[in-house]
């Protein structure tokens, strides 16, 4: 009781009908489902993208990573909005710039076009993507939280592989624009029920101030290191050029660091949030296996195309096991996290996405999809599963409640920022590693930068392992009490 008064009394709440449950965690979990559904759907989608808008190969990751690094650097700003405006209000915002930023990017003549739509649009899931938690966190209490947030890390997790599914079938049987044109009547039906139903709830004794300087700062700073290692392919590791990008990131965070900690009044990150051991191990992990998964559907799906000449729609339907797979581990997941706590289901799901990774390293160019990858594929989507609601859930237990919109950001910054790292750098060793091959396009030079990715992501994942071990043993029981 003593907490539940202590929320009431710094949130609240607008007049709108009491809604069942199932309604609240819908409207949550259909617009998670949209933000993270956009990480992955281009994939397919890009080889038939780039003819069109004439992006070269290297630079046609930028329709991807344009996305995860606004999303990523202005996470943290969207899940202060969350607590600051109110969850509502913010969900209804993060929609509509989301939503219309789809139809841009449907509609783009240019790669120029292209890459600053998507930016938009990754700005408008940072700002969405943080309310979803913050409505289920502030909804949700005792033993309903971890099924609510089961469900959530469910979708969120099955986005990544049903975006490939999706994006194959609508890229096959229509046209690439509607990978993006797919998200309109999502966002519209998501806005009806959200006005309909989703009562607004806000901390009523923050300050009504965003750290924009801030948001900037961060995201300026991700976006040159990420640039420098993606220039790596044409320039070198020791060039100037890439020097110099990296050296600019690197003072770019520096100075995020200061202005957090000395000059900004009502700081983006507040340092006070990390003193929790659970939020801070959750963080890690997290940034850790993020990394790893993101990669995992970007190789896999040039993999399917350009090795196994898998057609856009079977490319799609490829992806398909694995979406089942983190759906079963989500759900597996929530119901032993009451009964064991986070720990032990963070080990396990380190340890089976490990051996997966190295499984799947072993792939050859004439590895089949039924022999060589769908088993190890479909391991690592089940750790994905298991992994991602005991993250979410240590994540926004150890802090208060109206914090849950900044701890829930937060979570995702790490997710996000160690997906878009993850991927330039996996991606720079991939090049790097058939460009010693005679002919680097050949299928025996792709393959070999495919398996260096996959070991690589297997020692990632290892580390995750030895890194929830830091994660405190209560974790997750607490949903209990």
């Amino acid at each position: 009781m003593p907490e539940k008064t202590k929320h009431d009394s710094q949130t609240t709440k607008s007049p709108h009908r009491h809604a069942p449950d199932w309604i609240i965690l819908t409207i949550a979990c259909l617009a998670q489902f949209m933000v993270v559904l956009d990480v992955s759907i281009v994939n397919v989608a890009l080889p038939r993208m780039g003819r069109d808008l004439h992006f070269t190969v290297s630079s046609a990751q930028w329709v991807v990573n344009a996305y995860v690094l606004t999303f990523a650097g202005f996470l943290l700003l969207g899940g202060r909005a969350a607590d600051i405006f109110g969850r509502r209000r913010v969900y209804m915002t993060g929609l509509f710039i989301f939503t219309m930023a789809s139809i841009g990017a449907g509609f783009a003549a240019t790669g120029t076009q292209m890459v600053a739509v998507r930016a938009l649009q990754g700005l408008g899931g940072a700002i969405l993507s943080p309310a979803t938690l913050t409505i289920i966190v502030t909804t949700f209490h005792g033993p309903r939280m971890p099924k609510a947030i089961g469900a959530w890390s469910a979708v969120a997790g099955a986005g990544g592989a049903v975006g490939g599914l999706l994006g194959g079938i609508l890229t096959g049987w229509f046209s690439w624009r509607w990978v993006f044109f797919i998200n309109v009547p999502f966002g519209i039906v998501a806005a009806i029920v959200a006005s309909m139903y989703l009562r607004e709830m806000r901390n009523r004794d923050a300050a009504v101030k965003l750290d924009v300087t801030g948001a900037v700062l961060v995201t300026a700073s991700l976006a040159s290191i990420i640039y420098g290692v993606v220039n790596t392919t044409t320039k070198g590791w020791g060039s100037t050029t890439t020097l110099s990008w990296f050296i600019g990131g690197g003072i770019g965070l520096v100075a995020f660091l200061f202005w957090e900690a000395n000059v900004a009044s009502h700081p983006l990150v507040p340092f006070r949030i990390f003193k929790s051991r659970s939020l801070s191990s959750a963080n890690i992990v997290m940034f850790l296996v993020g990394g790893a998964f993101f990669a995992m559907w970007y190789f896999l799906t040039f993999y399917f195309q350009y090795i196994l000449h898998y057609g856009p729609v079977k490319a799609g339907f490829a992806f398909l096991p694995m979406a089942i797979a983190i759906i079963a581990g989500a759900q597996i997941s929530s119901r032993l996290l009451v009964k064991t706590g986070a720990r032990p289901i963070l080990l396990t799901g380190a340890a089976i996405a490990t051996l997966g990774f190295l499984w799947i390293s072993l792939i050859r160019v004439d590895s089949s999809y039924w022999g060589s990858i769908l088993v190890p594929a479909m391991m690592c989507a089940f750790a994905m599963g298991l992994l991602f609601s005991p993250l979410a859930n240590t994540a926004t237990a150890g802090v208060d409640r109206a914090d849950a919109g900044l701890a829930s950001g937060v979570l995702n910054t790490a997710r996000q920022v160690g997906g878009s790292l993850a991927l330039a750098i996996l991606g720079t060793v991939a090049a790097d590693r058939s460009a010693t091959f005679m002919n680097p396009d050949s299928g025996l030079a792709l393959v070999s930068g495919y398996q260096r990715a996959f070991e690589i992501s297997a020692l990632i994942t290892l580390i995750a392992l030895l890194a929830s071990l830091a994660v405190p043993r209560g974790a997750g029981l607490a949903a209990k009490h």
